[in-house]
């Protein structure tokens, strides 16, 4: 099952993580020197938030999968909606190992799909792809180059629905 996902920029680590923790009524299930993550059943979501140096707001949006093959489906469903698709395959990020597919909607906000598949002991790895000028895990999908995998036909045959 897909849990949405959300990560805020804070100014206040440790004020937000008091904030949080009361509006959820629950304790968060990582938390770092500059980073905190709830993953919360009602509502089904993984929040983050992390003191990074950027701007305070949102930073972005997604869905956790449980699976590769989860991931692997949401990536026609991107290329549909029809932002760029960039994968991030391995990365080290929030303090996890994940693969993941970025785009961005129409108004720029950038969104996460990702499977993780461990942790890690560092918020970002620092010769990462997504490492780049030490603030963000994200790729630029504006600049990347695009490595969309089309694998299997999108609708079925003689479907009619593409």
């Amino acid at each position: 099952m897909n849990r949405f996902h959300v990560h805020l920029n804070v100014a206040d680590l440790a004020g937000s993580i008091r904030f949080y923790t009361q509006l959820f009524a629950a304790e968060p299930a990582v938390v770092e020197h500059d980073y905190a993550k709830w993953m919360l059943e009602d509502p089904r979501i993984n929040f983050a938030i992390s003191s990074t140096g950027r701007a305070p707001g949102i930073d972005h949006l997604g869905l956790q999968v449980d699976s590769a093959d989860e991931l692997a489906a949401l990536g026609p469903r991107l290329d549909a909606a029809g932002g760029t698709v960039v994968p991030e395959a391995g990365a080290t990020c929030c303090y996890a190992r994940s693969d993941k597919l970025w785009t961005e909607d129409p108004q720029g906000t950038r969104w996460e799909t990702f499977h993780t598949v461990g942790t890690a002991t560092t918020y970002h790895a620092v010769d990462a792809a997504c490492a780049t000028g030490n603030a963000t895990c994200a790729p630029d999908a504006r600049t990347a180059k695009p490595k969309v995998d089309k694998g299997a036909p999108r609708c079925a045959p003689n479907s009619g629905c593409c």
